[in-house]
This record gives C-alpha cells, structure tokens and sequence, in this order.
C-alpha cells in the first residue's frame, strides 16, 4: 500500500509506537509525520516507512487541507486524529 501526503498513519516502533499520525511529506526512504501533540507541524517526526503502516480512511476536511497546501493548525490535527483513533480502535478491538 503506498503512503502518501495526507495520509493516516500507524507508528510500529519506537516510542510512539501504536500511534496515529498525519503524512506531512515523503522522500525516498522516510515519511515526515506529526499529530498535532508530541510532533507539532514545525518540527514533524521522520520515520523510515517499514516503521509506519497506513491505515484504511475516509476523506477528511484536514487531509484535503494538508494535498491542496492550506494552512492547518495542530489543533485540527489533533482533533480529527482524536475522532479517528477512536473509530480504528472500536474496529480493532472486535466492534
């Protein structure tokens, strides 16, 4: 499955492992991820993408935001992982 910008995606190793976050920007071998929280806009997470795996999304308003290159706050980030990382754990969790 090919990650790209505006993406939603889990954290598989290191600290913020189990995570979700949002695809800022991809190159070669990393993605560059923030969540609004630990990893604002300003200084997003590097993470090579054997360590991240993309999880199955609706269209959102913020990732619309994030491919046309509108602002986005860290809040909205926050907000709209927040509402998603409760619907992927419901269906994880046999919902």
């Amino acid at each position: 499955m090919e990650i790209g910008k505006s993406d939603i995606v889990l954290s598989l190793a290191g600290r913020d492992k189990g995570q979700l976050f949002f695809v800022l920007d991809t190159d070669e071998q990393y993605v560059y991820l923030a969540d609004g929280k630990g990893r604002k806009l300003e200084g997003p997470k590097r993470k090579k993408f054997r360590h991240v795996r993309k999880v199955p999304q609706t269209n959102s308003r913020v990732a619309e935001k994030l491919r046309s290159g509108d602002k986005v706050l860290n809040s909205e980030l926050r907000r709209e992982l927040a509402v998603f990382g409760q619907k992927f754990n419901s269906q994880n969790q046999g919902g």
